[in-house]
């Protein structure tokens, strides 16, 4: 079976539409709806008062009707209540401003106050739930990503460097912090990356990006462990894109069906965010939480399904009468069902009714990283263009036939081709794994911008000179051993094949795929 659906607000309209909207779900095909993401001032409206009536009916009335539930835990936005009683869990920026209840992700996920209240909501929902025939998945908060700087942050970023540390000499080292004197003596002398007079450190804002992604993985194991005891499958949905701080290829292993939120700009290939989800997923399932409804539905649809797709899921079911994304589409618009985007909606869910997920086998592996991107965001760079997502975009559409998308610390054995595009930030791991795949005998491809720094963003020159056969200085190259495939028109090598062990390297001198076969 293939997730149908999307997410189902019902507290945002009166009862009397709960059923008006079941009749529209079942002709639209929709087998799974998700209950409850925003739904924290409602079941909760006062400081340990709870209200899970209308909650029992909507599932009660999902369930009479075939519908499946995906319940979600409403995390991601406190009521107001919360933000009266603990003004210091909500969120600070860099620059020293404490926001301000009124939107959504508005919190600090290292604030005390609002774990406790995180988990004691989420506690109530996997009591009264965890049995219930309706729920098919449990939905922990949303879309992770809110990033803080407050004093709590402040002292779980130093617990979190002294575990990952050891002592303040390796903090040093590795921070580079003699140069412009931020040697450190202490731990308790370090602070989060809050804006500053000019250029922060490269490392200290990597491993900052790093440490949230930590923390909310904590948070969500903290409410994980509160559903142990519920049958159902337990996910999170990955929100996609440069500002998200959350490490994704490490989070994949601690849910058990990755679920991806794809809007991909007008000019952005909806095969590469499904091919990323299917190659963090690897052994286990994967879908597509939300993206947005449209009377292209099944155009929009394919390339998702043809990846292996496990679920095609929409935000949102019905278009909000108000409130800040009452213009985003949805699958019953604002003009109701008599529409060519709920025809068309409709039509998709009598496709998929006896479609079961597909199984993808790849011969070919490119790896992509988000901590490179993370790192390659870093201000003090000397080239702000071309965009590390962009390339690996780039790359995979020039690359034939079914790819793996996958995170460089992946196992590589069995790939016929694995490349590796501007991967700017490597570990000494991850060198061996390279050379490991291609001494076995593999075929690699490596382009400018790869392997110039190390996982602490410490250059690393001479790094790849023995994989590609010639030494980089620059933008150059010296002591040519490998073959010259291609020039550029001025003359220079474009691309290098060095043989390495039983295997092939090719080294591309920029970014640009064209000369790939």
């Amino acid at each position: 079976m293939i997730y149908f659906g999307g997410d189902y607000n019902p507290e945002q309209w009166p009862a009397s539409v709960r059923k008006d909207d079941v009749e529209l779900m079942l002709r639209a095909g929709v087998n799974l709806a998700t209950v409850g993401v925003f739904s924290w001032s409602r079941l909760e409206p006062r400081p340990g008062e709870f209200d899970f009536g209308w909650l029992d009916e909507v599932l009660d009335l999902l369930h009479e009707a075939g519908i499946g539930v995906c319940l979600a835990t409403p995390t991601a936005s406190p009521p107001p209540w919360f933000t009266k009683l603990h003004p210091d869990a909500m969120p600070v920026n860099r620059d020293g401003v404490r926001l301000t209840h009124g939107s959504r992700d508005t919190y600090c996920v290292n604030a005390p106050a609002y774990l406790a209240s995180s988990l004691t909501v989420t506690n109530r929902l996997a009591s009264r739930y965890a049995d219930h025939p309706a729920v098919r998945l449990w939905h922990i908060h949303n879309e992770y990503g809110t990033t803080c700087y407050c004093d709590s942050c402040a002292a779980a970023f130093r617990r979190w460097l002294s575990l990952r540390y050891g002592d303040e000499a390796a903090l040093n080292d590795a921070w580079s912090t003699d140069f412009w004197s931020q040697r450190v003596s202490s731990f308790d002398e370090v602070l989060p990356p809050r804006a500053t007079q000019y250029l922060g450190n490269p490392a200290q804002l990597l491993d900052y990006r790093r440490f949230v992604s930590d923390a909310m993985l904590a948070h969500f194991r903290a409410q994980r462990a509160l559903l142990a005891d519920s049958p159902a499958p337990v996910t999170t949905n990955f929100a996609l894109g440069g500002w998200v701080p959350v490490d994704h290829a490490q989070w994949s292993r601690e849910v058990d069906i990755v679920a991806i939120d794809d809007y991909p700009a007008a000019d952005e290939d909806r095969a590469f965010a499904a091919d990323l989800a299917r190659g963090w997923a690897r052994d286990r399932p994967w879908m597509l939480m939300e993206h947005a409804p449209s009377a292209a539905a099944r155009a929009v649809a394919e390339p998702y399904l043809a990846r292996g797709a496990a679920g095609i899921l929409y935000f949102q079911w019905r278009a909000s009468r108000g409130g800040a994304e009452q213009w985003h589409p949805a699958m019953v618009p604002h003009e109701g069902p008599d529409t060519p985007v709920f025809q068309e909606i409709s039509a998709l869910g009598a496709e998929l009714r006896d479609r079961e997920p597909v199984t993808v086998t790849a011969s070919t592996a490119l790896l992509y990283d988000e901590q490179t991107m993370w790192a390659l965001q870093a201000p003090h760079l000397p080239a702000r263009d071309p965009d590390y997502d962009t390339v690996a975009r780039r790359w995979h559409r020039a690359l034939d036939g079914p790819i793996d998308v996958l995170p460089p610390t992946a196992p590589l054995h069995g790939y016929d081709l694995v490349v590796a595009p501007m991967l700017y930030l490597m570990s000494a791991a991850v060198h061996r794994s390279l050379r490991d795949y291609a001494g076995g005998g593999g075929r690699l491809i490596l382009t400018a911008g790869t392997a110039q720094v190390d996982e602490h963003c410490r250059v690393t020159p001479g790094a790849l000179d023995d994989l590609i056969g010639a030494r980089l200085i620059g933008p150059d190259l010296t002591d040519i051993t490998a073959t010259v495939l291609h020039r550029l028109p001025d003359g220079r090598p474009a691309v290098l094949e060095n043989r390495y062990g039983a295997g092939i390297v090719r080294y591309m001198t920029t970014q640009d795929p064209g000369f790939t076969h």
